[in-house]
């Protein structure tokens, strides 16, 4: 079952959003994301690849048409950033692609007979370690490969997350040719002393070369990521780099906050936390960057993404039509994922699937002949709806009871009850407005809207994990 936009309540997502320093400290500072939901730390190993053929197999028999999104993860990096979290390895050994580029053909090779025929690919997302790790001609093989498979749409959403640091001008008007159209570049702080601190040296001009070359090759949109909280970063700091930032002119632009977990991610024990900002000073920051960005007419999206106001995220939003995913926001009406290479998670109908992340147990599945699925998730039917409560909170900041009585035949605010006990705590608190049949997100509550979707999480209410989640602000 599809995530359906349930809500058709817009109102809010045209107001300035609100940034309460106050309000926003009281609050509990972690929990989801929500690109998913149930999240990924409910998935098991009960889910296999079995499962997850039975799910492309459910989804040929009602959904031959529907367009796919695909996901490509590239876990390679010449160099570690030492705030990075993702699944990653480092090497300057480019044969060390070419074996792995075999492999993802292995893998598109075991799942062909299983997609029902060429699909028309709505989405197509390479994410990493670093995709641009890949040569030229390594990037050429992957795409030949998708196309073998896929069929690219004139409108399709076909991303790629870009290290300007090992990117020449030629490779980015390379990626515009073999169909590329949207472009995340990493910058996370211009400030040199902040970048020594954590292992990642990158100039402005350097960044300059890849977002013009973007421009010139047609790219839509080209979108930024910052981080704040990293070590030697201060409120003067910051406003040198989003000035520097904004010179660059982003379509988009996200702004995350780093989350310090030494104990998970192993190369992050080399960040001095003496030198890390403390929680006031990250506030000064983010409210600093909030006003910046709003004045500057850059709309808030919802968490920590921010877009022009002609930009489809925008539209999306104002029109009550975004989406989110694994990979963020999205302006696509919600597409199964497919998703190949080392960790990859990916949604076909309602499950959830993730590929091994040892790339030693990637490699040795498909030796073997099997997809390497790892882990997964079959939602329920109460999954399912609050999927979509969820999805609704954080794309559209409303809810319509009446609506979801319909669609699901459940009486809400029955079925609710202790949920809605809870919002009306947030309520009091000027997070949202309640009404007998409705729930809307007040412009303060959106930049707390994960706490506001959590409420309707069961299995955060109701099971333990041992995940640790990142600050909700």
């Amino acid at each position: 079952m599809k995530i359906i936009p349930i809500s058709n309540n817009t109102n809010t997502n045209n107001e300035l959003p609100e940034f309460d320093r106050e309000l926003i400290a009281s609050l509990p500072s972690s929990g989801p994301r929500y690109t998913s939901y149930p999240t990924a730390d409910r998935f098991h190993e009960g889910f296999k690849e079995a499962e997850y053929i039975q799910a492309l197999s459910l989804r040929n028999m009602g959904a031959l048409n529907k367009p796919l999104s695909l996901y490509i993860h590239i876990p390679f990096c010449n160099t570690i950033c030492y705030y990075c979290g993702c699944n990653k390895i480092i090497t300057k050994d480019k044969s060390r692609a070419d074996a792995y580029i075999q492999y993802l053909e292995k893998e598109m090779e075991l799942l062909a007979p299983h997609l029902g025929g060429r699909h028309q690919l709505a989405q197509l997302h390479f994410g990493g370690g670093t995709p641009t790790f890949l040569s030229d001609d390594q990037l050429e093989r992957v795409f030949d490969m998708i196309c073998k498979y896929f069929q690219l749409i004139p409108n399709g959403e076909y991303s790629i997350e870009i290290d300007p640091r090992k990117v020449s001008r030629e490779t980015v008007l390379k990626l515009g040719k073999l169909g590329f159209n949207r472009m995340s570049v990493g910058i996370q702080d211009f400030d040199p002393k902040v970048q020594e601190a954590v292992n990642r040296i990158q100039s402005y001009e350097e960044t300059k070369e890849v977002i013009d070359a973007a421009r010139e090759a047609g790219f839509k949109s080209v979108s930024v990521d910052l981080i704040y909280g990293l070590p030697h970063q201060n409120t003067e700091s910051i406003k040198t780099t989003i000035d520097t930032v904004l010179s660059l002119n982003p379509d988009r632009l996200a702004l995350y906050h780093y989350a310090h977990l030494p104990h998970i991610f192993k190369p992050q024990r080399r960040i001095d936390t003496n030198v890390v900002p403390g929680s006031e000073e990250k506030l000064d920051m983010l409210q600093y960057c909030v006003q910046t960005l709003t004045e500057r007419g850059y709309v808030f999206i919802g968490m920590d993404h921010f877009a022009k106001p002609d930009d489809e995220l925008s539209i999306a939003l104002k029109e009550g039509f975004l989406q989110r995913n694994f990979q963020g926001y999205s302006t696509y009406a919600d597409c199964d994922l497919v998703a190949i290479g080392v960790s990859s998670i990916g949604k076909i109908g309602s499950t959830y699937s993730q590929n091994e992340r040892d790339i030693d147990a990637y490699y040795a599945a498909l030796d073997a002949g099997h997809l390497p699925i790892m882990r997964g998730y079959q939602l329920n039917q109460d999954d399912i709806l609050r999927r979509n409560i969820i999805q609704d909170l954080m794309c559209r900041f409303s809810l319509d009871y009446q609506i979801y009585e319909s669609v699901f035949g459940i009486p809400f605010s029955r079925y609710f009850a202790a949920e809605l006990e809870d919002m009306k705590q947030l309520e009091t608190l000027g997070l949202v407005r309640l009404k007998p049949h409705s729930l809307t997100v007040t412009p303060k509550g959106r930049f707390l809207i994960r706490n506001i979707a959590m409420v309707f999480d069961y299995h955060l209410r109701h099971k333990e994990t041992k995940a640790k989640y990142s600050q909700t602000v």
